[in-house]
């Protein structure tokens, strides 16, 4: 009793009441004349405007636990990797492919406005791919990991438009990275979100705006200080990067090794801008800059243990070899179909031989992309050393790719270089496959 009655008159109101007696005082005629309610109004606007600010000044904090996170297994070993696909992979791919139908009719106009609709959106969230490529025991479908099924969703989402697939697919490259390499409070706290109706997006940022760039010399850097990480740096050709609630950021450690960190998109310190390129138009490319943004350890992707950065790189390389085989494809059947409508001096010009022979070369280069990313992708799914293959496939993508789009433009001739035929756009978008490393990973 003797401490109740040491109590102030605020400490024993009920918080109710204070508010009650609060707004009596601030109505009161010399509170009107004086104009405390506005000071009083400002004043808790302020600080409840710099409260949620503080809060946001370091980001997330992932709460440990001593629970291990949830994986997929990896297939048998086999060096035997069958080229036909599951029934199931097989069902998968058509109801994709419908999906791309549409996103080819909208190409053209997605790319002059620089946007996707939001119809696109919405319809590619009611595919609910993110179901097939988490676990069970995260709220997903899959039992087991399927890379190649993840390669042939890439293949044929580009086959669509790969400026546009580039975009849809980067919140699911996202989900992958997080199966694959997440702990287990990162994977509770963040995967869920992606089946909520209100779908949250996310990005990978590893490109950077320097010539040649080397995804292994980076120079966004991570400082630790006490329980924090200090990034800074800047990160280039992020698709939809003002879309993104948060990015997979890499950064150099100060020993040398590379890292994935959450950064939430309004963090303090975080900026970002519009990139203009030359392709992937519709993706509304963004630049991030990073202006000691703090972050805390935990959100480290893989939290202390880190991530294998290298494994990590492959298996962007090999997602991007995915998307270029699949836009490859389109320009291979697009040109088909001119070269056997067009007529020159009274033939279909497929009838000459200098004609017919391109085609053929771009049907070989086509056919060898797509058997070394299904190659180094059926080693990576069941575990074993895909480092070569994974290699050997970007280096032929990278390359042919560049080739077949230029001989698209080459067989349609004058046509070929106008906006008014889709070769120059896929043109344009296969420039990426051999400098880009953002937002996809298988």
């Amino acid at each position: 009793m003797k401490n109740e009655s040491k109590k102030s008159f605020w400490q024993k109101l009920p918080l109710d009441d204070y508010f009650v007696f609060y707004n009596k005082v601030l109505d009161a005629p010399i509170a009107q004349r004086l104009k405390l309610r506005e000071l009083s109004e400002k004043f808790i606007y302020q600080g409840t405007k710099n409260g949620i600010k503080a809060g946001k000044s370091l980001g997330k904090i992932f709460q440990s636990s001593a629970k291990s996170p949830d994986r997929f297994s990896n297939k048998i070993p086999d060096d035997f990797f069958d080229l036909n696909y599951t029934d199931d992979q097989t069902l998968i791919q058509e109801s994709v492919k419908e999906f791309a139908v549409a996103l080819r009719a909208a190409a053209q106009e997605q790319d002059e406005k620089k946007e996707i609709s939001d119809e696109i959106w919405n319809a590619y969230n009611d595919l609910q791919l993110a179901y097939l490529q988490t676990p069970e025991a995260l709220g997903g479908l899959s039992n087991e990991k399927s890379i190649t099924t993840q390669m042939l969703i890439l293949e044929t989402l580009a086959y669509g438009d790969l400026g546009q697939a580039y975009s849809l697919y980067s919140s699911n490259a996202v989900i992958n990275a997080l199966v694959e390499y997440g702990s287990e409070a990162q994977q509770t706290e963040l995967i869920p979100e992606y089946f909520k109706e209100e779908k949250l997006y996310a990005g990978i940022a590893i490109n950077e705006l320097q010539p040649l760039f080397n995804p292994y010399q980076l120079t966004t850097t991570a400082i630790i200080e006490d329980e924090h990480f200090i990034l800074n740096g800047t990160k280039t050709l992020i698709p939809f990067g003002k879309k993104c609630q948060y990015f997979l950021i890499a950064a150099q450690l100060e020993n040398g090794d590379n890292q994935l960190f959450m950064v939430d998109a309004d963090q303090d310190g975080v900026t970002i801008t519009d990139s203009e390129a030359m392709g992937l138009k519709s993706a509304q490319l963004s630049d991030i800059i990073l202006n000691n943004v703090r972050v805390h350890k935990s959100a480290q992707l893989g939290e202390a243990g880190g991530i294998d950065y290298h494994r990590f790189i492959q298996m962007a390389k090999l997602g991007w070899c995915a998307l270029a085989v699949g836009a490859c494809q389109a320009v291979l059947d697009y040109v088909i179909s001119y070269a056997n409508d067009r007529v020159a001096f009274g033939e279909p010009i497929s009838n000459r031989q200098a004609v017919a022979f391109m085609i053929a070369d771009m049907k070989i280069e086509l056919d060898a992309m797509r058997i070394l990313t299904q190659r180094a992708v059926a080693q990576a799914e069941q575990g074993i050393d895909f480092m070569r293959a994974a290699y050997l496939a970007h280096v032929c993508c990278s390359d042919k790719s560049m080739q077949i789009g230029s001989n698209g433009v080459q067989l349609l001739g004058g046509h070929g270089y106008i906006k008014d035929f889709p070769v120059e756009r896929w043109y344009r978008d296969l420039r990426a496959v051999s400098i880009m490393y953002n937002s996809i990973h298988l």
